[in-house]
């Protein structure tokens, strides 16, 4: 467990930036001018390294042209394979078990419906109705193309809309369970789930067990090798700072590399004879045999730089910066803004080893008042029906930015200035 002393005033905050070890990181991130940054957990900002690394590849295809797939710096050909390998190197897996491919509804798609082998009694998939629609979207369209009825998708319920009750997921993980598919991390509240333990619980089951992890890469420390699970998926513009529709990555244990990809492409084809362009498929025996598509290079190249400060910072380091920052959140919430007329609390876990790295500040007017941090410049986001999520990102956010925003909320509330925002939602909050 992990035990933070804290104070409510400014000077504490500034000694706090002052220990703070990673607080260099900061001035190598493009952010925006005048703004306080704190939705690292919807879209990640720039790099100085991810911006070389874009016009490096720029330049490759300006000088090489089609060369590049062969005599870029890292060629083109294998460059999905390098990204993943490197990533592999923050998620606890061998080099050949992660490849940065596709997006994360399709690689949804591609590795449940590998996994997704149903049979007898044995037909039903278990996901949760916390997570992300995307997920549920992409479950309910392959329980149907097997001709399978919409109860053979079962949701875990919602303790008060926010949090899943881990013990409930391990019951209903039953002999008709042919596959359990859940987030690592729910987006709403920030809850993060044992993977572990779920993993242990449902493999003792005989049942094959994936996990969205979109909301912690690149934020919490993984062992996805050591933990057994199946297979998992990410995207690459959160914490890992790709880039807005980045390319995101896939990870296949590596005693399922036999497995038959579901959705088979020309770039999953075994890679020292792909060229050979025969049409029986054979697919490489790693990662990257579900593939699908030739690599959108560019949209991968920030990755490349990204991955590179995440290394030199230590997935570690960052973890307990993350940890440090929204514990600092939830004190000033609790010492300043809980009360009457303020009203504000907290609907992500307490507990440091189960939340990830954002905070659901709930309020009754919250989206009115995140239209009004918006105005003072605070970039965060609101979640449907009363969340302000506030992700300060360890790379880039300062804890003096934490305290700020602790008084940019009162004042919201002691000028009233969320009223001066319609009651209606945005088509786009």
């Amino acid at each position: 467990m992990v035990d933070f002393r804290f104070e409510t005033s400014k000077d504490f905050a500034c000694r706090l930036d002052l220990e703070d070890p990673l607080a260099r990181f900061r001035k190598r991130f493009y952010i925006p001018d005048k703004t306080i940054y704190v939705d690292g957990n919807s879209l990640g900002l720039l790099s100085v390294e991810s911006e070389r690394s874009i016009i490096r590849v720029l330049d490759e295809w300006k000088i090489l042209g089609i060369k590049g797939w062969t005599k870029a710096k890292l060629p083109w050909f294998y460059f999905a394979e390098e990204l993943g390998s490197m990533c592999a190197r923050i998620v606890g897996a061998e080099p050949e078990e992660v490849v940065a491919t596709g997006t994360t509804t399709v690689n949804i798609h591609s590795l449940v419906n590998t996994f997704y082998q149903p049979e007898g009694n044995r037909r039903k998939i278990l996901g949760d109705e916390l997570t992300f629609p995307t997920d549920i979207y992409a479950l309910r369209s392959v329980v149907r193309l097997r001709g399978n009825s919409d109860r053979d998708l079962i949701l875990a319920p919602a303790e008060g809309g926010r949090i899943l009750n881990e013990d409930q997921i391990i019951e209903m993980m039953d002999s008709h369970v042919a596959l359990v598919f859940l987030p690592s991390v729910l987006y709403r509240s920030g809850q993060l789930l044992d993977m572990q333990r779920l993993t242990k619980e449902a493999h003792e089951r005989g049942i094959p067990i994936g996990f969205d992890c979109s909301h912690s890469i690149g934020v919490v420390p993984h062992h996805l090798d050591k933990w057994s699970v199946d297979f998992a998926l990410w995207c690459s513009y959160k914490y890992l700072n790709g880039g807005p529709g980045g390319t995101a990555f896939i990870y296949i244990n590596k005693d399922h590399f036999d497995l038959e990809p579901a959705l088979a492409g020309w770039f999953g084809y075994v890679k020292e004879r792909q060229f050979d362009l025969c049409i029986d498929f054979e697919h490489s025996k790693s990662a990257g045999g579900w593939q699908i598509s030739s690599p959108p290079i560019l949209s991968s190249a920030p990755l490349e730089g990204s991955l590179k400060i995440i290394f030199e910072a230590g997935i570690d380091a960052i973890r307990e910066k993350s940890l440090k920052l929204t514990s600092y959140l939830i004190y000033l919430i609790d010492e300043l803004l809980s009360m009457d007329p303020y009203d504000f609390s907290i609907g992500t876990p307490r507990e440091p080893e189960q939340r990830g790295g954002h905070i659901a500040v709930e309020h009754t007017e919250g989206m009115r008042i995140s239209e009004a941090l918006q105005t003072r410049g605070v970039i965060s986001d609101f979640r449907p029906p009363n969340v302000i999520r506030i992700a300060p990102t360890p790379l880039y956010n300062t804890f003096h930015e934490v305290w700020e925003i602790g008084q940019h909320l009162k004042a919201i509330i002691d000028n009233k200035e969320y009223r001066r925002f319609p009651e209606e939602r945005k088509e786009i909050p």
